[in-house]
């Protein structure tokens, strides 16, 4: 037999434990085949592998959260004080008229205090997936686990901030003088839609992000720019070619539809929020798989 042909041969590892024999555990089998020769068992493995990280997940999730905030003298303060911040600088600019941004349905502070959570989930959750597979690349080296822990554990994070984050609404809305709409149980979904959209993108720039460490420079100069065409401080345009870049904009119908549920407004992008919300879902499995076979390329990268 030569040496090819015994590369080719698969190998076979069995874990064993005191009291137990070989044949009562399953065995794992590697190959240098491509997983994608078997789809149907590359499908069965990325959903049981879902299943099994959901505690590994959490347990990560918590270790991030207390490194987060462990040699912070204001700990979880950090979290609500961007958008406050931004609702008061935004407000003294408009109350000066050094900012025009027309009429809004809700007071203007109200207003942007809303637009700001909706963007940062979407920020948020854009930067998740590389910034939870570069903080565990020292774990990946070295152990052999799901590796779909770490999306859920970043995933984890994003909604534990914006869970805090959207505690500031209620208070700010009374203060305001917003009156609370039956629309607002249904706000939740146009958030879930934001951070789909935003997970999705993450998880398809992430491969080429722990390859360049340029896509992380870029993503951060592309969001401010992204902010800026986004009606997050400001309505959605109704002059050309404001409208164009509206359109043009996945962000923007779901970050409207979101504001106008949580504030009772008439909806004005149910449509386009609803078919970018689709492609999202569509995007995210095969970012997913994109995902489960660049990862142990990746791996092997890192330690190298």
């Amino acid at each position: 037999m030569t040496i090819v042909e015994i590369a080719k041969q698969p190998f076979t590892a069995r874990l064993t434990e005191p009291g137990s024999t070989a044949s009562d555990l399953p065995a794992v089998v590697y190959s240098p085949e491509s997983a994608l020769r078997h789809p149907g068992r590359l499908l069965a493995d990325m959903f049981r592998d879902l299943t099994n990280s959901r505690e590994l997940a959490g347990r990560l999730f918590l270790r991030d959260m207390k490194a987060a905030h462990r040699q912070s003298f204001l700990g979880y303060i950090w979290i609500f004080l961007p958008p406050v911040a931004s609702m008061f600088m935004f407000g003294f600019l408009r109350s000066q008229n050094i900012l025009n941004v027309g009429r809004t349905d809700i007071p203007y502070p109200a207003f942007v205090l809303t637009g700001m959570l909706l963007w940062e989930a979407f920020a948020g959750s854009i930067a998740a997936p590389m910034d939870a597979v570069i903080a565990s690349s020292s774990m990946l080296t070295k152990l052999n686990f799901p590796r779909e822990a770490i999306l859920l554990a970043s995933l984890y994070q994003v909604f534990f901030n914006l869970g805090l984050k959207l505690l500031l609404l209620l208070p700010a809305y009374a203060y305001f003088g917003v009156p609370l709409h039956a629309t607002m149980l249904a706000g939740p979904l146009g958030i879930l839609a934001l951070v789909l959209l935003g997970f999705v993108l993450g998880l398809w720039l992430m491969p080429l992000g722990l390859l360049y460490q340029d896509v992380g420079r870029m993503l951060s100069m592309a969001l401010g720019a992204w902010f800026l065409v986004t009606p997050v401080i400001y309505p959605p345009p109704t002059q050309w070619p404001g409208t164009l870049l509206n359109q043009l904009n996945p962000v923007s119908p779901l970050l409207i539809t979101a504001r106008q549920l949580f504030t009772g407004a008439p909806l004005t992008h149910v449509f386009s929020a609803v078919a970018i919300t689709c492609m999202s879902v569509m995007a995210l499995f095969l970012g997913w798989l994109l995902y489960r076979l660049a990862m142990p390329h990746l791996v092997a990268r890192m330690g190298a």
